[in-house]
């Protein structure tokens, strides 16, 4: 779902050259999602191979990763852990909405009506257990560094951003990065410059996101921007405040400053919503002010070719002929990084 705060934060357009050289952690499942729901056939449903097992998040990750690599970009992608018990709520209204979308999917199915169905079947994605398991080994493979989060993976990658000076920004579609402390967000992390959706084509460049910049423009520290999100909606009390948007929540942080004054003005709404929607500010607050997090050290594996064309060729069906091109660009990424590292011996 997310933190839905856009239209109050400060971002600037950037070329992926000028990531060149530099290391970003990607928030994994934001983006196995992203693939899951935009790698789709015409009718919406998601690629798939003979057996009808579901092959998006992996086209994803090799076409869109090798694109990246060949920019000069370094990649550590961040998986999630267990999830908070606060995100339990979250976890429902997703499965509430995955039950509605598979009724209109059907509705739109029975009419012929290709939009609906293509709009409706990007809404009934699910993260198995076993796409993030082929998921993890096909980014090893390809020599792309993983880290598994105790819990949440932005949190965790957010975390490593902040204490490991050789990277340098988090990707991630989600505003939560922020409020976990990333120091630099990158959104639309693609060399894609057009992405169609059920509407219609919509122009796509990568942002980047500069906390310290955030909270000079909207004049409130790491602390108030926490209150301002869960005033708004988190992922840990979906519903937000009643009656309160971005802008208003903007406002009553500025006005009121320290979290409790702040929740002592909206306490009133917040008693207002119904019983499963009602939420305990300071638990909310503490798991974005200290959440579960380690200290991880990471690598750079080798290319194993071997490995990836048992995923993608013998397992899913994959054009061979296709993947050995890819594979080849692959391997002269690795060729350049090795010569690189060796010219700095000299």
């Amino acid at each position: 779902m997310g933190l839905s705060i856009k239209d109050i934060i400060p971002r600037k357009k950037i070329e992926l050259t000028e990531l060149k050289g530099k290391t970003v952690c990607v928030d994994a499942f934001n983006t196995l999602y992203q693939f899951l729901s935009t790698i789709r056939q015409l009718d919406g449903t998601p690629l798939m191979d003979n057996q009808k097992r579901i092959t998006s998040h992996l086209s994803g990750i090799f076409y869109r990763n090798i694109a990246l690599l060949s920019e000069g970009i370094k990649l550590i992608y961040v998986f999630d852990g267990k999830a908070p018990e606060l995100k339990e709520k979250t976890h429902i209204i997703r499965k509430e909405g995955r039950n509605l979308a598979k009724e209109k999917y059907e509705e739109a199915k029975q009419k012929g009506d290709v939009i609906g169905m293509k709009r409706y079947a990007s809404q009934l994605i699910r993260l198995e257990d076993y796409m993030i398991k082929e998921s993890k080994e096909l980014l090893e493979a390809m020599g792309i560094a993983i880290v598994q989060a105790p819990s949440e993976g932005e949190a965790e990658a957010a975390y490593l951003c902040k204490v490991k000076g050789d990277i340098y920004a988090s990707a991630s579609q989600d505003y939560d990065s922020l409020l976990f402390g990333a120091p630099k967000l990158i959104q639309n992390l693609t060399l894609s410059k057009r992405r169609k959706t059920f509407t219609g084509w919509i122009d796509i460049k990568s942002e980047l996101i500069d906390l310290e910049k955030v909270l000079d423009h909207l004049e409130i520290n790491l602390d108030q921007l926490i209150c301002l999100g869960i005033l708004v909606g988190t992922d840990y009390n979906p519903k937000g405040v009643p009656g309160i948007g971005q802008k208003k929540a903007l406002q009553i942080v500025q006005q009121f400053k320290q979290p409790v004054l702040i929740f002592k003005e909206v306490e009133e709404r917040i008693h207002s919503l119904p019983e499963e929607d009602r939420f305990n500010w300071q638990e909310i607050f503490e798991l974005f002010h200290k959440p579960g997090v380690i200290d991880i050290d990471f690598k750079f594996g080798k290319i194993n070719e071997e490995k990836i064309k048992e995923i993608l060729v013998v397992k899913h069906n994959f054009s061979e002929e296709r993947i050995n091109k890819q594979l080849e660009r692959l391997k002269d990424i690795e060729e350049k990084s090795k010569q690189k590292d060796l010219d700095k011996w000299f």
